[in-house]
């Protein structure tokens, strides 16, 4: 650039007689001006494309978007800076501590939730009194007794309306699976509790003999079973609660030993995860009227963006207690 400057400059001098400061400062204006000018024609372009480029991308991003909302319906894509972010709708848990811990007011709707811990611990207990809130909101609420255990004078204690409560005992995990997908597909269930993970046998199991080794099968399919609920659940605005039971690792030295059964699958696709532990006994004149239990919230962690952790619905590790008993009738 500079070097042009000089040649402007000397061609100056001959042509007009100007002094060599002159004839440099009116080439510098002249260069400053066609800079200036060639940056707000490339503004908004990329370097080397045309003036046209962009409103071509946005035909044929329009074009794009018609074909997929043709093909899939509207809504198939959107624009989020188009609409406000919607709060997170949820079904109380009937525990004024534990809606709190979660930090939403209860149980999401339209997603995974896993209750979990070991025996005795209260995790039925936990499902059953969502379930009972979300009949006094007017929802329907199915269960899956995989089990084969549930008490009916208990859940009614508890303030189930039996009468109102749809209930399933499948023979195997594929049929119980294949339950909890039509009623979800339906959309007329607004809650679908499973008990318990554990006891979703797999067809192959059960018509196999004692002692056969099966690899996997439970993990698999769980893994295919959430794969196609997750998205559908989400449609549907369904609440969907996996009872889990615990295991134990086989040589672990650092760390806790305890695993859930049923692959990791369901971690992954869970929302929320609740831990409930067995805890104190509540007396009254010496007589037990019922037990505190320790509720764990647990939430995965999504991803980071500027060193702030993002969740699916909430932080997680918060910690509440919550009384079962005759206190709780």
């Amino acid at each position: 650039m500079n070097a042009s400057i000089r040649a402007i400059s000397v061609a100056g001098n001959e042509r007009t007689g100007l002094s060599s400061s002159a004839t440099t400062a009116a080439a510098r204006r002249c260069f400053a001006a066609r800079a200036k000018k060639g940056a707000g024609s490339n503004k908004g372009r990329g370097v080397g494309e045309d003036s046209d480029v962009v409103p071509k991308k946005q035909l044929a991003l329009s074009m794009a978007l018609k074909q997929v909302e043709m093909a899939y319906g509207k809504g198939a894509v959107m624009q989020l800076g188009s609409a406000e972010v919607a709060k997170v709708e949820v079904i109380p848990t009937g525990s004024l501590s534990l809606d709190h811990a979660l930090g939403v007011g209860g149980l999401p709707r339209g997603r995974v939730v896993e209750v979990y811990g070991p025996e005795s611990s209260g995790k039925t207990t936990v499902a059953l009194h969502a379930v009972a809130k979300c009949q006094k909101a007017g929802g329907t609420a199915v269960f899956i007794d995989a089990e084969h255990a549930l008490d009916s004078a208990y859940a009614k204690a508890i303030g189930v309306d039996m009468t109102k409560l749809y209930l399933a005992q499948p023979d195997n995990g594929e049929q119980a699976l294949d339950i909890v997908d039509t009623l979800v597909k339906s959309a007329a269930v607004d809650m679908v509790v499973v008990d318990s993970v554990a006891a979703l046998v797999p067809k192959a199991e059960l018509e196999g003999e004692m002692g056969d080794h099966h690899i996997a099968l439970q993990a698999r399919l769980m893994s295919q079973a959430l794969r196609k609920l997750t998205a559908i659940l989400n449609t549907t605005r369904c609440t969907l609660i996996f009872i889990n039971q615990i295991r134990q690792k086989v040589g672990v030295v650092f760390g806790s030993p305890d695993v859930t059964s049923g692959g990791m699958a369901l971690r992954f696709y869970s929302s929320v995860r609740l831990e409930v532990r067995k805890g104190q006994a509540i007396k009254q004149n010496g007589e037990m009227v019922g037990t505190k239990r320790g509720v764990r919230v647990l939430v995965g962690v999504r991803f980071f963006i500027q060193g702030l952790p993002r969740y699916k619905v909430r932080w997680p590790m918060e910690k509440t207690p919550v009384l079962q008993g005759k206190t709780n009738a």
